[in-house]
């Protein structure tokens, strides 16, 4: 069960008592997108939407006093964009294109006070962001708001949140450094990649390749062809999308999805099996018997590839924005941070 406590929240939203700037949005930014048939909702730590690095030294370094006095002194000049700023713009932008038939939003989720966070909120005004909700908890963990905004995916540059966030069934990733521009062009359709095993899917089978080998886990995923993985945390997210694409054309949709897979054959026909057993579209899947993914994100010019194992996120940072997902048995030995989380 997830429990919300209220110790240094402030919640900001459209309609919310907070100051008369933000009381006079307009009325249609005040509409509930959880009322919307079909919804995505992305929830984002500040860190990773925007470039914080000398922010969070000071933090680091000289303590909270000194880290509020650089931030309110400087609460009128602009951050530069982070690790999932492009991202975050390309979703955004998916709105003109669904209408009204559905709604992306994308909440704010920070460890800042409001009074440290209003710099966030003023970057977020500067850049044209339409991000209108946002949890500011001042040192608390935020992960726990994540299932309050009903959010189907948290993205964060702090691994004990992503966890955490995880841990209550939450699909989440720890940002790894990646450049904060992308290559895919701005107004051509989303791209996201995906790993299977411990991130679409459970790691059953992994467990088994881990404990006894290639020719045993090939073994077992031939006799359970038939027979569905079960999900791992990502399968609800990649819903979300699905059930966005299906509002276009096949052809037209602004959003692509790709698994990107060390699987081959014959371990294939399983995830073929399961994802047409759960009803879910992929645009593209790859299955590289073990070849590097990196040439092959970069050939689908993904926005943001997800994948369980940490040798993998650190081959493809550097050509795509990559979130870590600390997850299942490749992760069983390793409690604390991912290695370089964005700071």
């Amino acid at each position: 069960m997830r429990v919300c406590g209220q110790l240094g929240l402030s919640v900001l939203g459209a309609g919310s008592a907070g100051s008369g700037e933000y009381q006079a949005m307009d009325a249609s930014q005040g509409e509930d997108p959880r009322r919307a048939s079909i919804r995505l909702v992305v929830a984002i730590a500040s860190r990773a939407l925007f470039d914080l690095d000398e922010s969070h030294r000071i933090f680091e370094q000289e303590g909270v006093e000194a880290y509020h006095a650089y931030q309110v002194a400087r609460e009128n000049e602009v951050l530069a964009p982070g690790v999932a700023f492009a991202l975050v713009q390309k979703l955004l932008g998916l709105n003109r294109r669904i209408g009204e038939a559905g709604r992306v939003e994308v909440i704010l989720l920070s460890r800042n006070s409001s009074d440290t966070g209003l710099r966030v909120f003023n970057s977020i005004r500067h850049h044209g962001l339409d991000i209108t909700r946002a949890a500011f908890t001042s040192g608390a963990t935020p992960y726990r708001y994540v299932a309050a905004f009903d959010a189907h995916l948290f993205l964060s540059a702090d691994p004990s949140d992503v966890r955490q966030a995880l841990a209550s069934d939450c699909a989440a990733a720890t940002l790894v450094p990646s450049p904060a521009a992308t290559t895919s062009l701005a107004d051509g359709p989303v791209r996201i990649a995906f790993d299977g095993d411990a991130v679409l899917f459970s790691d059953e089978a992994e467990r088994v390749y881990r404990s006894e080998g290639l020719a045993a886990f090939n073994e077992r995923e031939v006799a359970a062809a038939s027979v569905p993985l079960s999900a791992g945390p990502f399968k609800g997210f990649l819903l979300a999308l699905h059930r966005l694409q299906a509002l276009f054309p096949s052809k037209d949709a602004p959003i692509r999805t790709a698994l990107i897979t060390a699987r081959g054959a014959p371990s294939h026909e399983r995830v073929i099996r399961t994802l047409r057993d759960w009803g879910i579209r992929i645009d593209e899947a790859l299955f590289l018997g073990g070849l590097s993914k990196s040439p092959f994100l970069e050939a689908f010019d993904a926005d943001i590839f997800f994948d369980d194992q940490e040798q993998h996120c650190a081959d493809a940072r550097g050509r795509v924005a990559t979130g870590h997902v600390p997850h299942g048995i490749a992760n069983a030995a390793s409690k604390g941070p991912s290695p370089d989380p964005v700071r």
